[in-house]
């Protein structure tokens, strides 16, 4: 019958060689600590290589990510600097209006106080010559 132990590297297990007579032989296991070794590192690896290749598509997802996010804000700040240009525009444009209203009030003002002035815009009273 064979008996199990749990193994370690460079420990020595006991196997059974014939059970008529019950002597047992050594098997060293130093030797196939390099196959261990290499087993126990190719495990390690495996789920290594599948985290570094799931991160690295996280980080790509991220620089994605991190690229839309720029390129949204530079359009934001460019549109928010489009709309103070245009608000500046449009305040310029009501001050010139009002300016131009004042001008043209002034002219009105001065234009009926010519016409007031000359007789050739003196007002006639026409029903009175017909009668």
């Amino acid at each position: 019958m064979p008996v199990s132990k749990t193994l370690r590297k460079g420990s020595k297990m006991e196997l059974p060689l014939d059970e008529e007579d019950g002597t047992f032989t050594n098997i060293s296991l130093a030797d196939d600590s390099e196959y261990l070794s290499h087993l126990s590192s190719k495990a390690e690896e495996a789920p290594s290589t599948m985290m570094n290749a799931d991160m690295d598509a996280v980080e790509a997802e991220n620089q994605v990510e991190l690229e839309e996010k720029t390129r949204l804000i530079n359009q934001v700040l460019e549109l928010q600097h489009t709309l103070e240009d245009l608000s500046a525009r449009v305040d310029a444009v009501k001050e010139e209006n009002l300016k131009l209203k004042s001008e043209n009030q002034v002219l009105g003002q001065y234009i009926e106080n010519l016409m007031s002035a000359s007789s050739v815009f003196q007002t006639t009273d026409t029903k009175s010559k017909r009668k």
